[in-house]
């Protein structure tokens, strides 16, 4: 800005080198004073237009910048759903109660998500190997923890059940046609 101010004033110091007449001098000056106006109204109306329209610009920048993050964030939510929970279960452990098999010794294991095929019993050092599988297979162990042995007897007590009510319903077939 300073440099156009220095050059202004050293057009109106050529202007006064160059014309004598006063009067002739006063006019010429008035009209580049004029001129010097318009080109700085110009200016100034483009600079604003310009500022509105980077104003504008920003604006609409923040806004898509704003969909984004929600899209990004319901991205985001959407991974977490989807991958987090897979990752989570690789990293995470649990804890069982588990009996020994061969001594009955009762402890706790911290066992991760790796899915270990086999652990060790404190107490009497011997591998016990963990069946991950839930089959109804029958135990190799005759233990009264055992699932299969609890599911076996429950059966067992359902069939004995159905069985006597089958009897009881036969009975009283039985009853009812010899009444007639």
């Amino acid at each position: 800005m300073a440099d156009l101010k220095n050059k202004y004033q050293a057009i109106i110091n050529d202007l006064d080198k160059i014309i004598s007449d006063k009067n002739e001098l006063e006019i010429v000056k008035s009209k580049v004073n004029e001129l010097t106006m318009m080109f700085m109204d110009v200016i100034d109306r483009l600079t604003f237009l310009t500022v509105e329209r980077i104003d504008k610009l920003e604006q609409e920048q923040k806004n898509i910048e704003d969909r984004i993050n929600k899209v990004q964030n319901s991205v985001t939510g959407i991974e977490s759903d989807i991958y987090d929970e897979d990752d989570e279960s690789e990293d995470e452990s649990y804890e069982f109660e588990i009996v020994c098999p061969y001594c009955n010794y009762e402890f706790v294991a911290d066992i991760d998500s790796s899915m270990k095929d086999e652990i060790k019993c404190p107490e009497c050092n011997n591998i016990i190997e963990l069946d991950w599988d839930n089959d109804d297979e029958e135990c190799s162990y005759d233990c009264s923890n055992c699932k299969s042995a609890t599911v076996n007897e429950e059966e067992e007590n359902y069939n004995l059940k159905n069985n006597k009510k089958e009897e009881d319903n036969e009975e009283e077939d039985n009853i009812e046609d010899d009444d007639m």
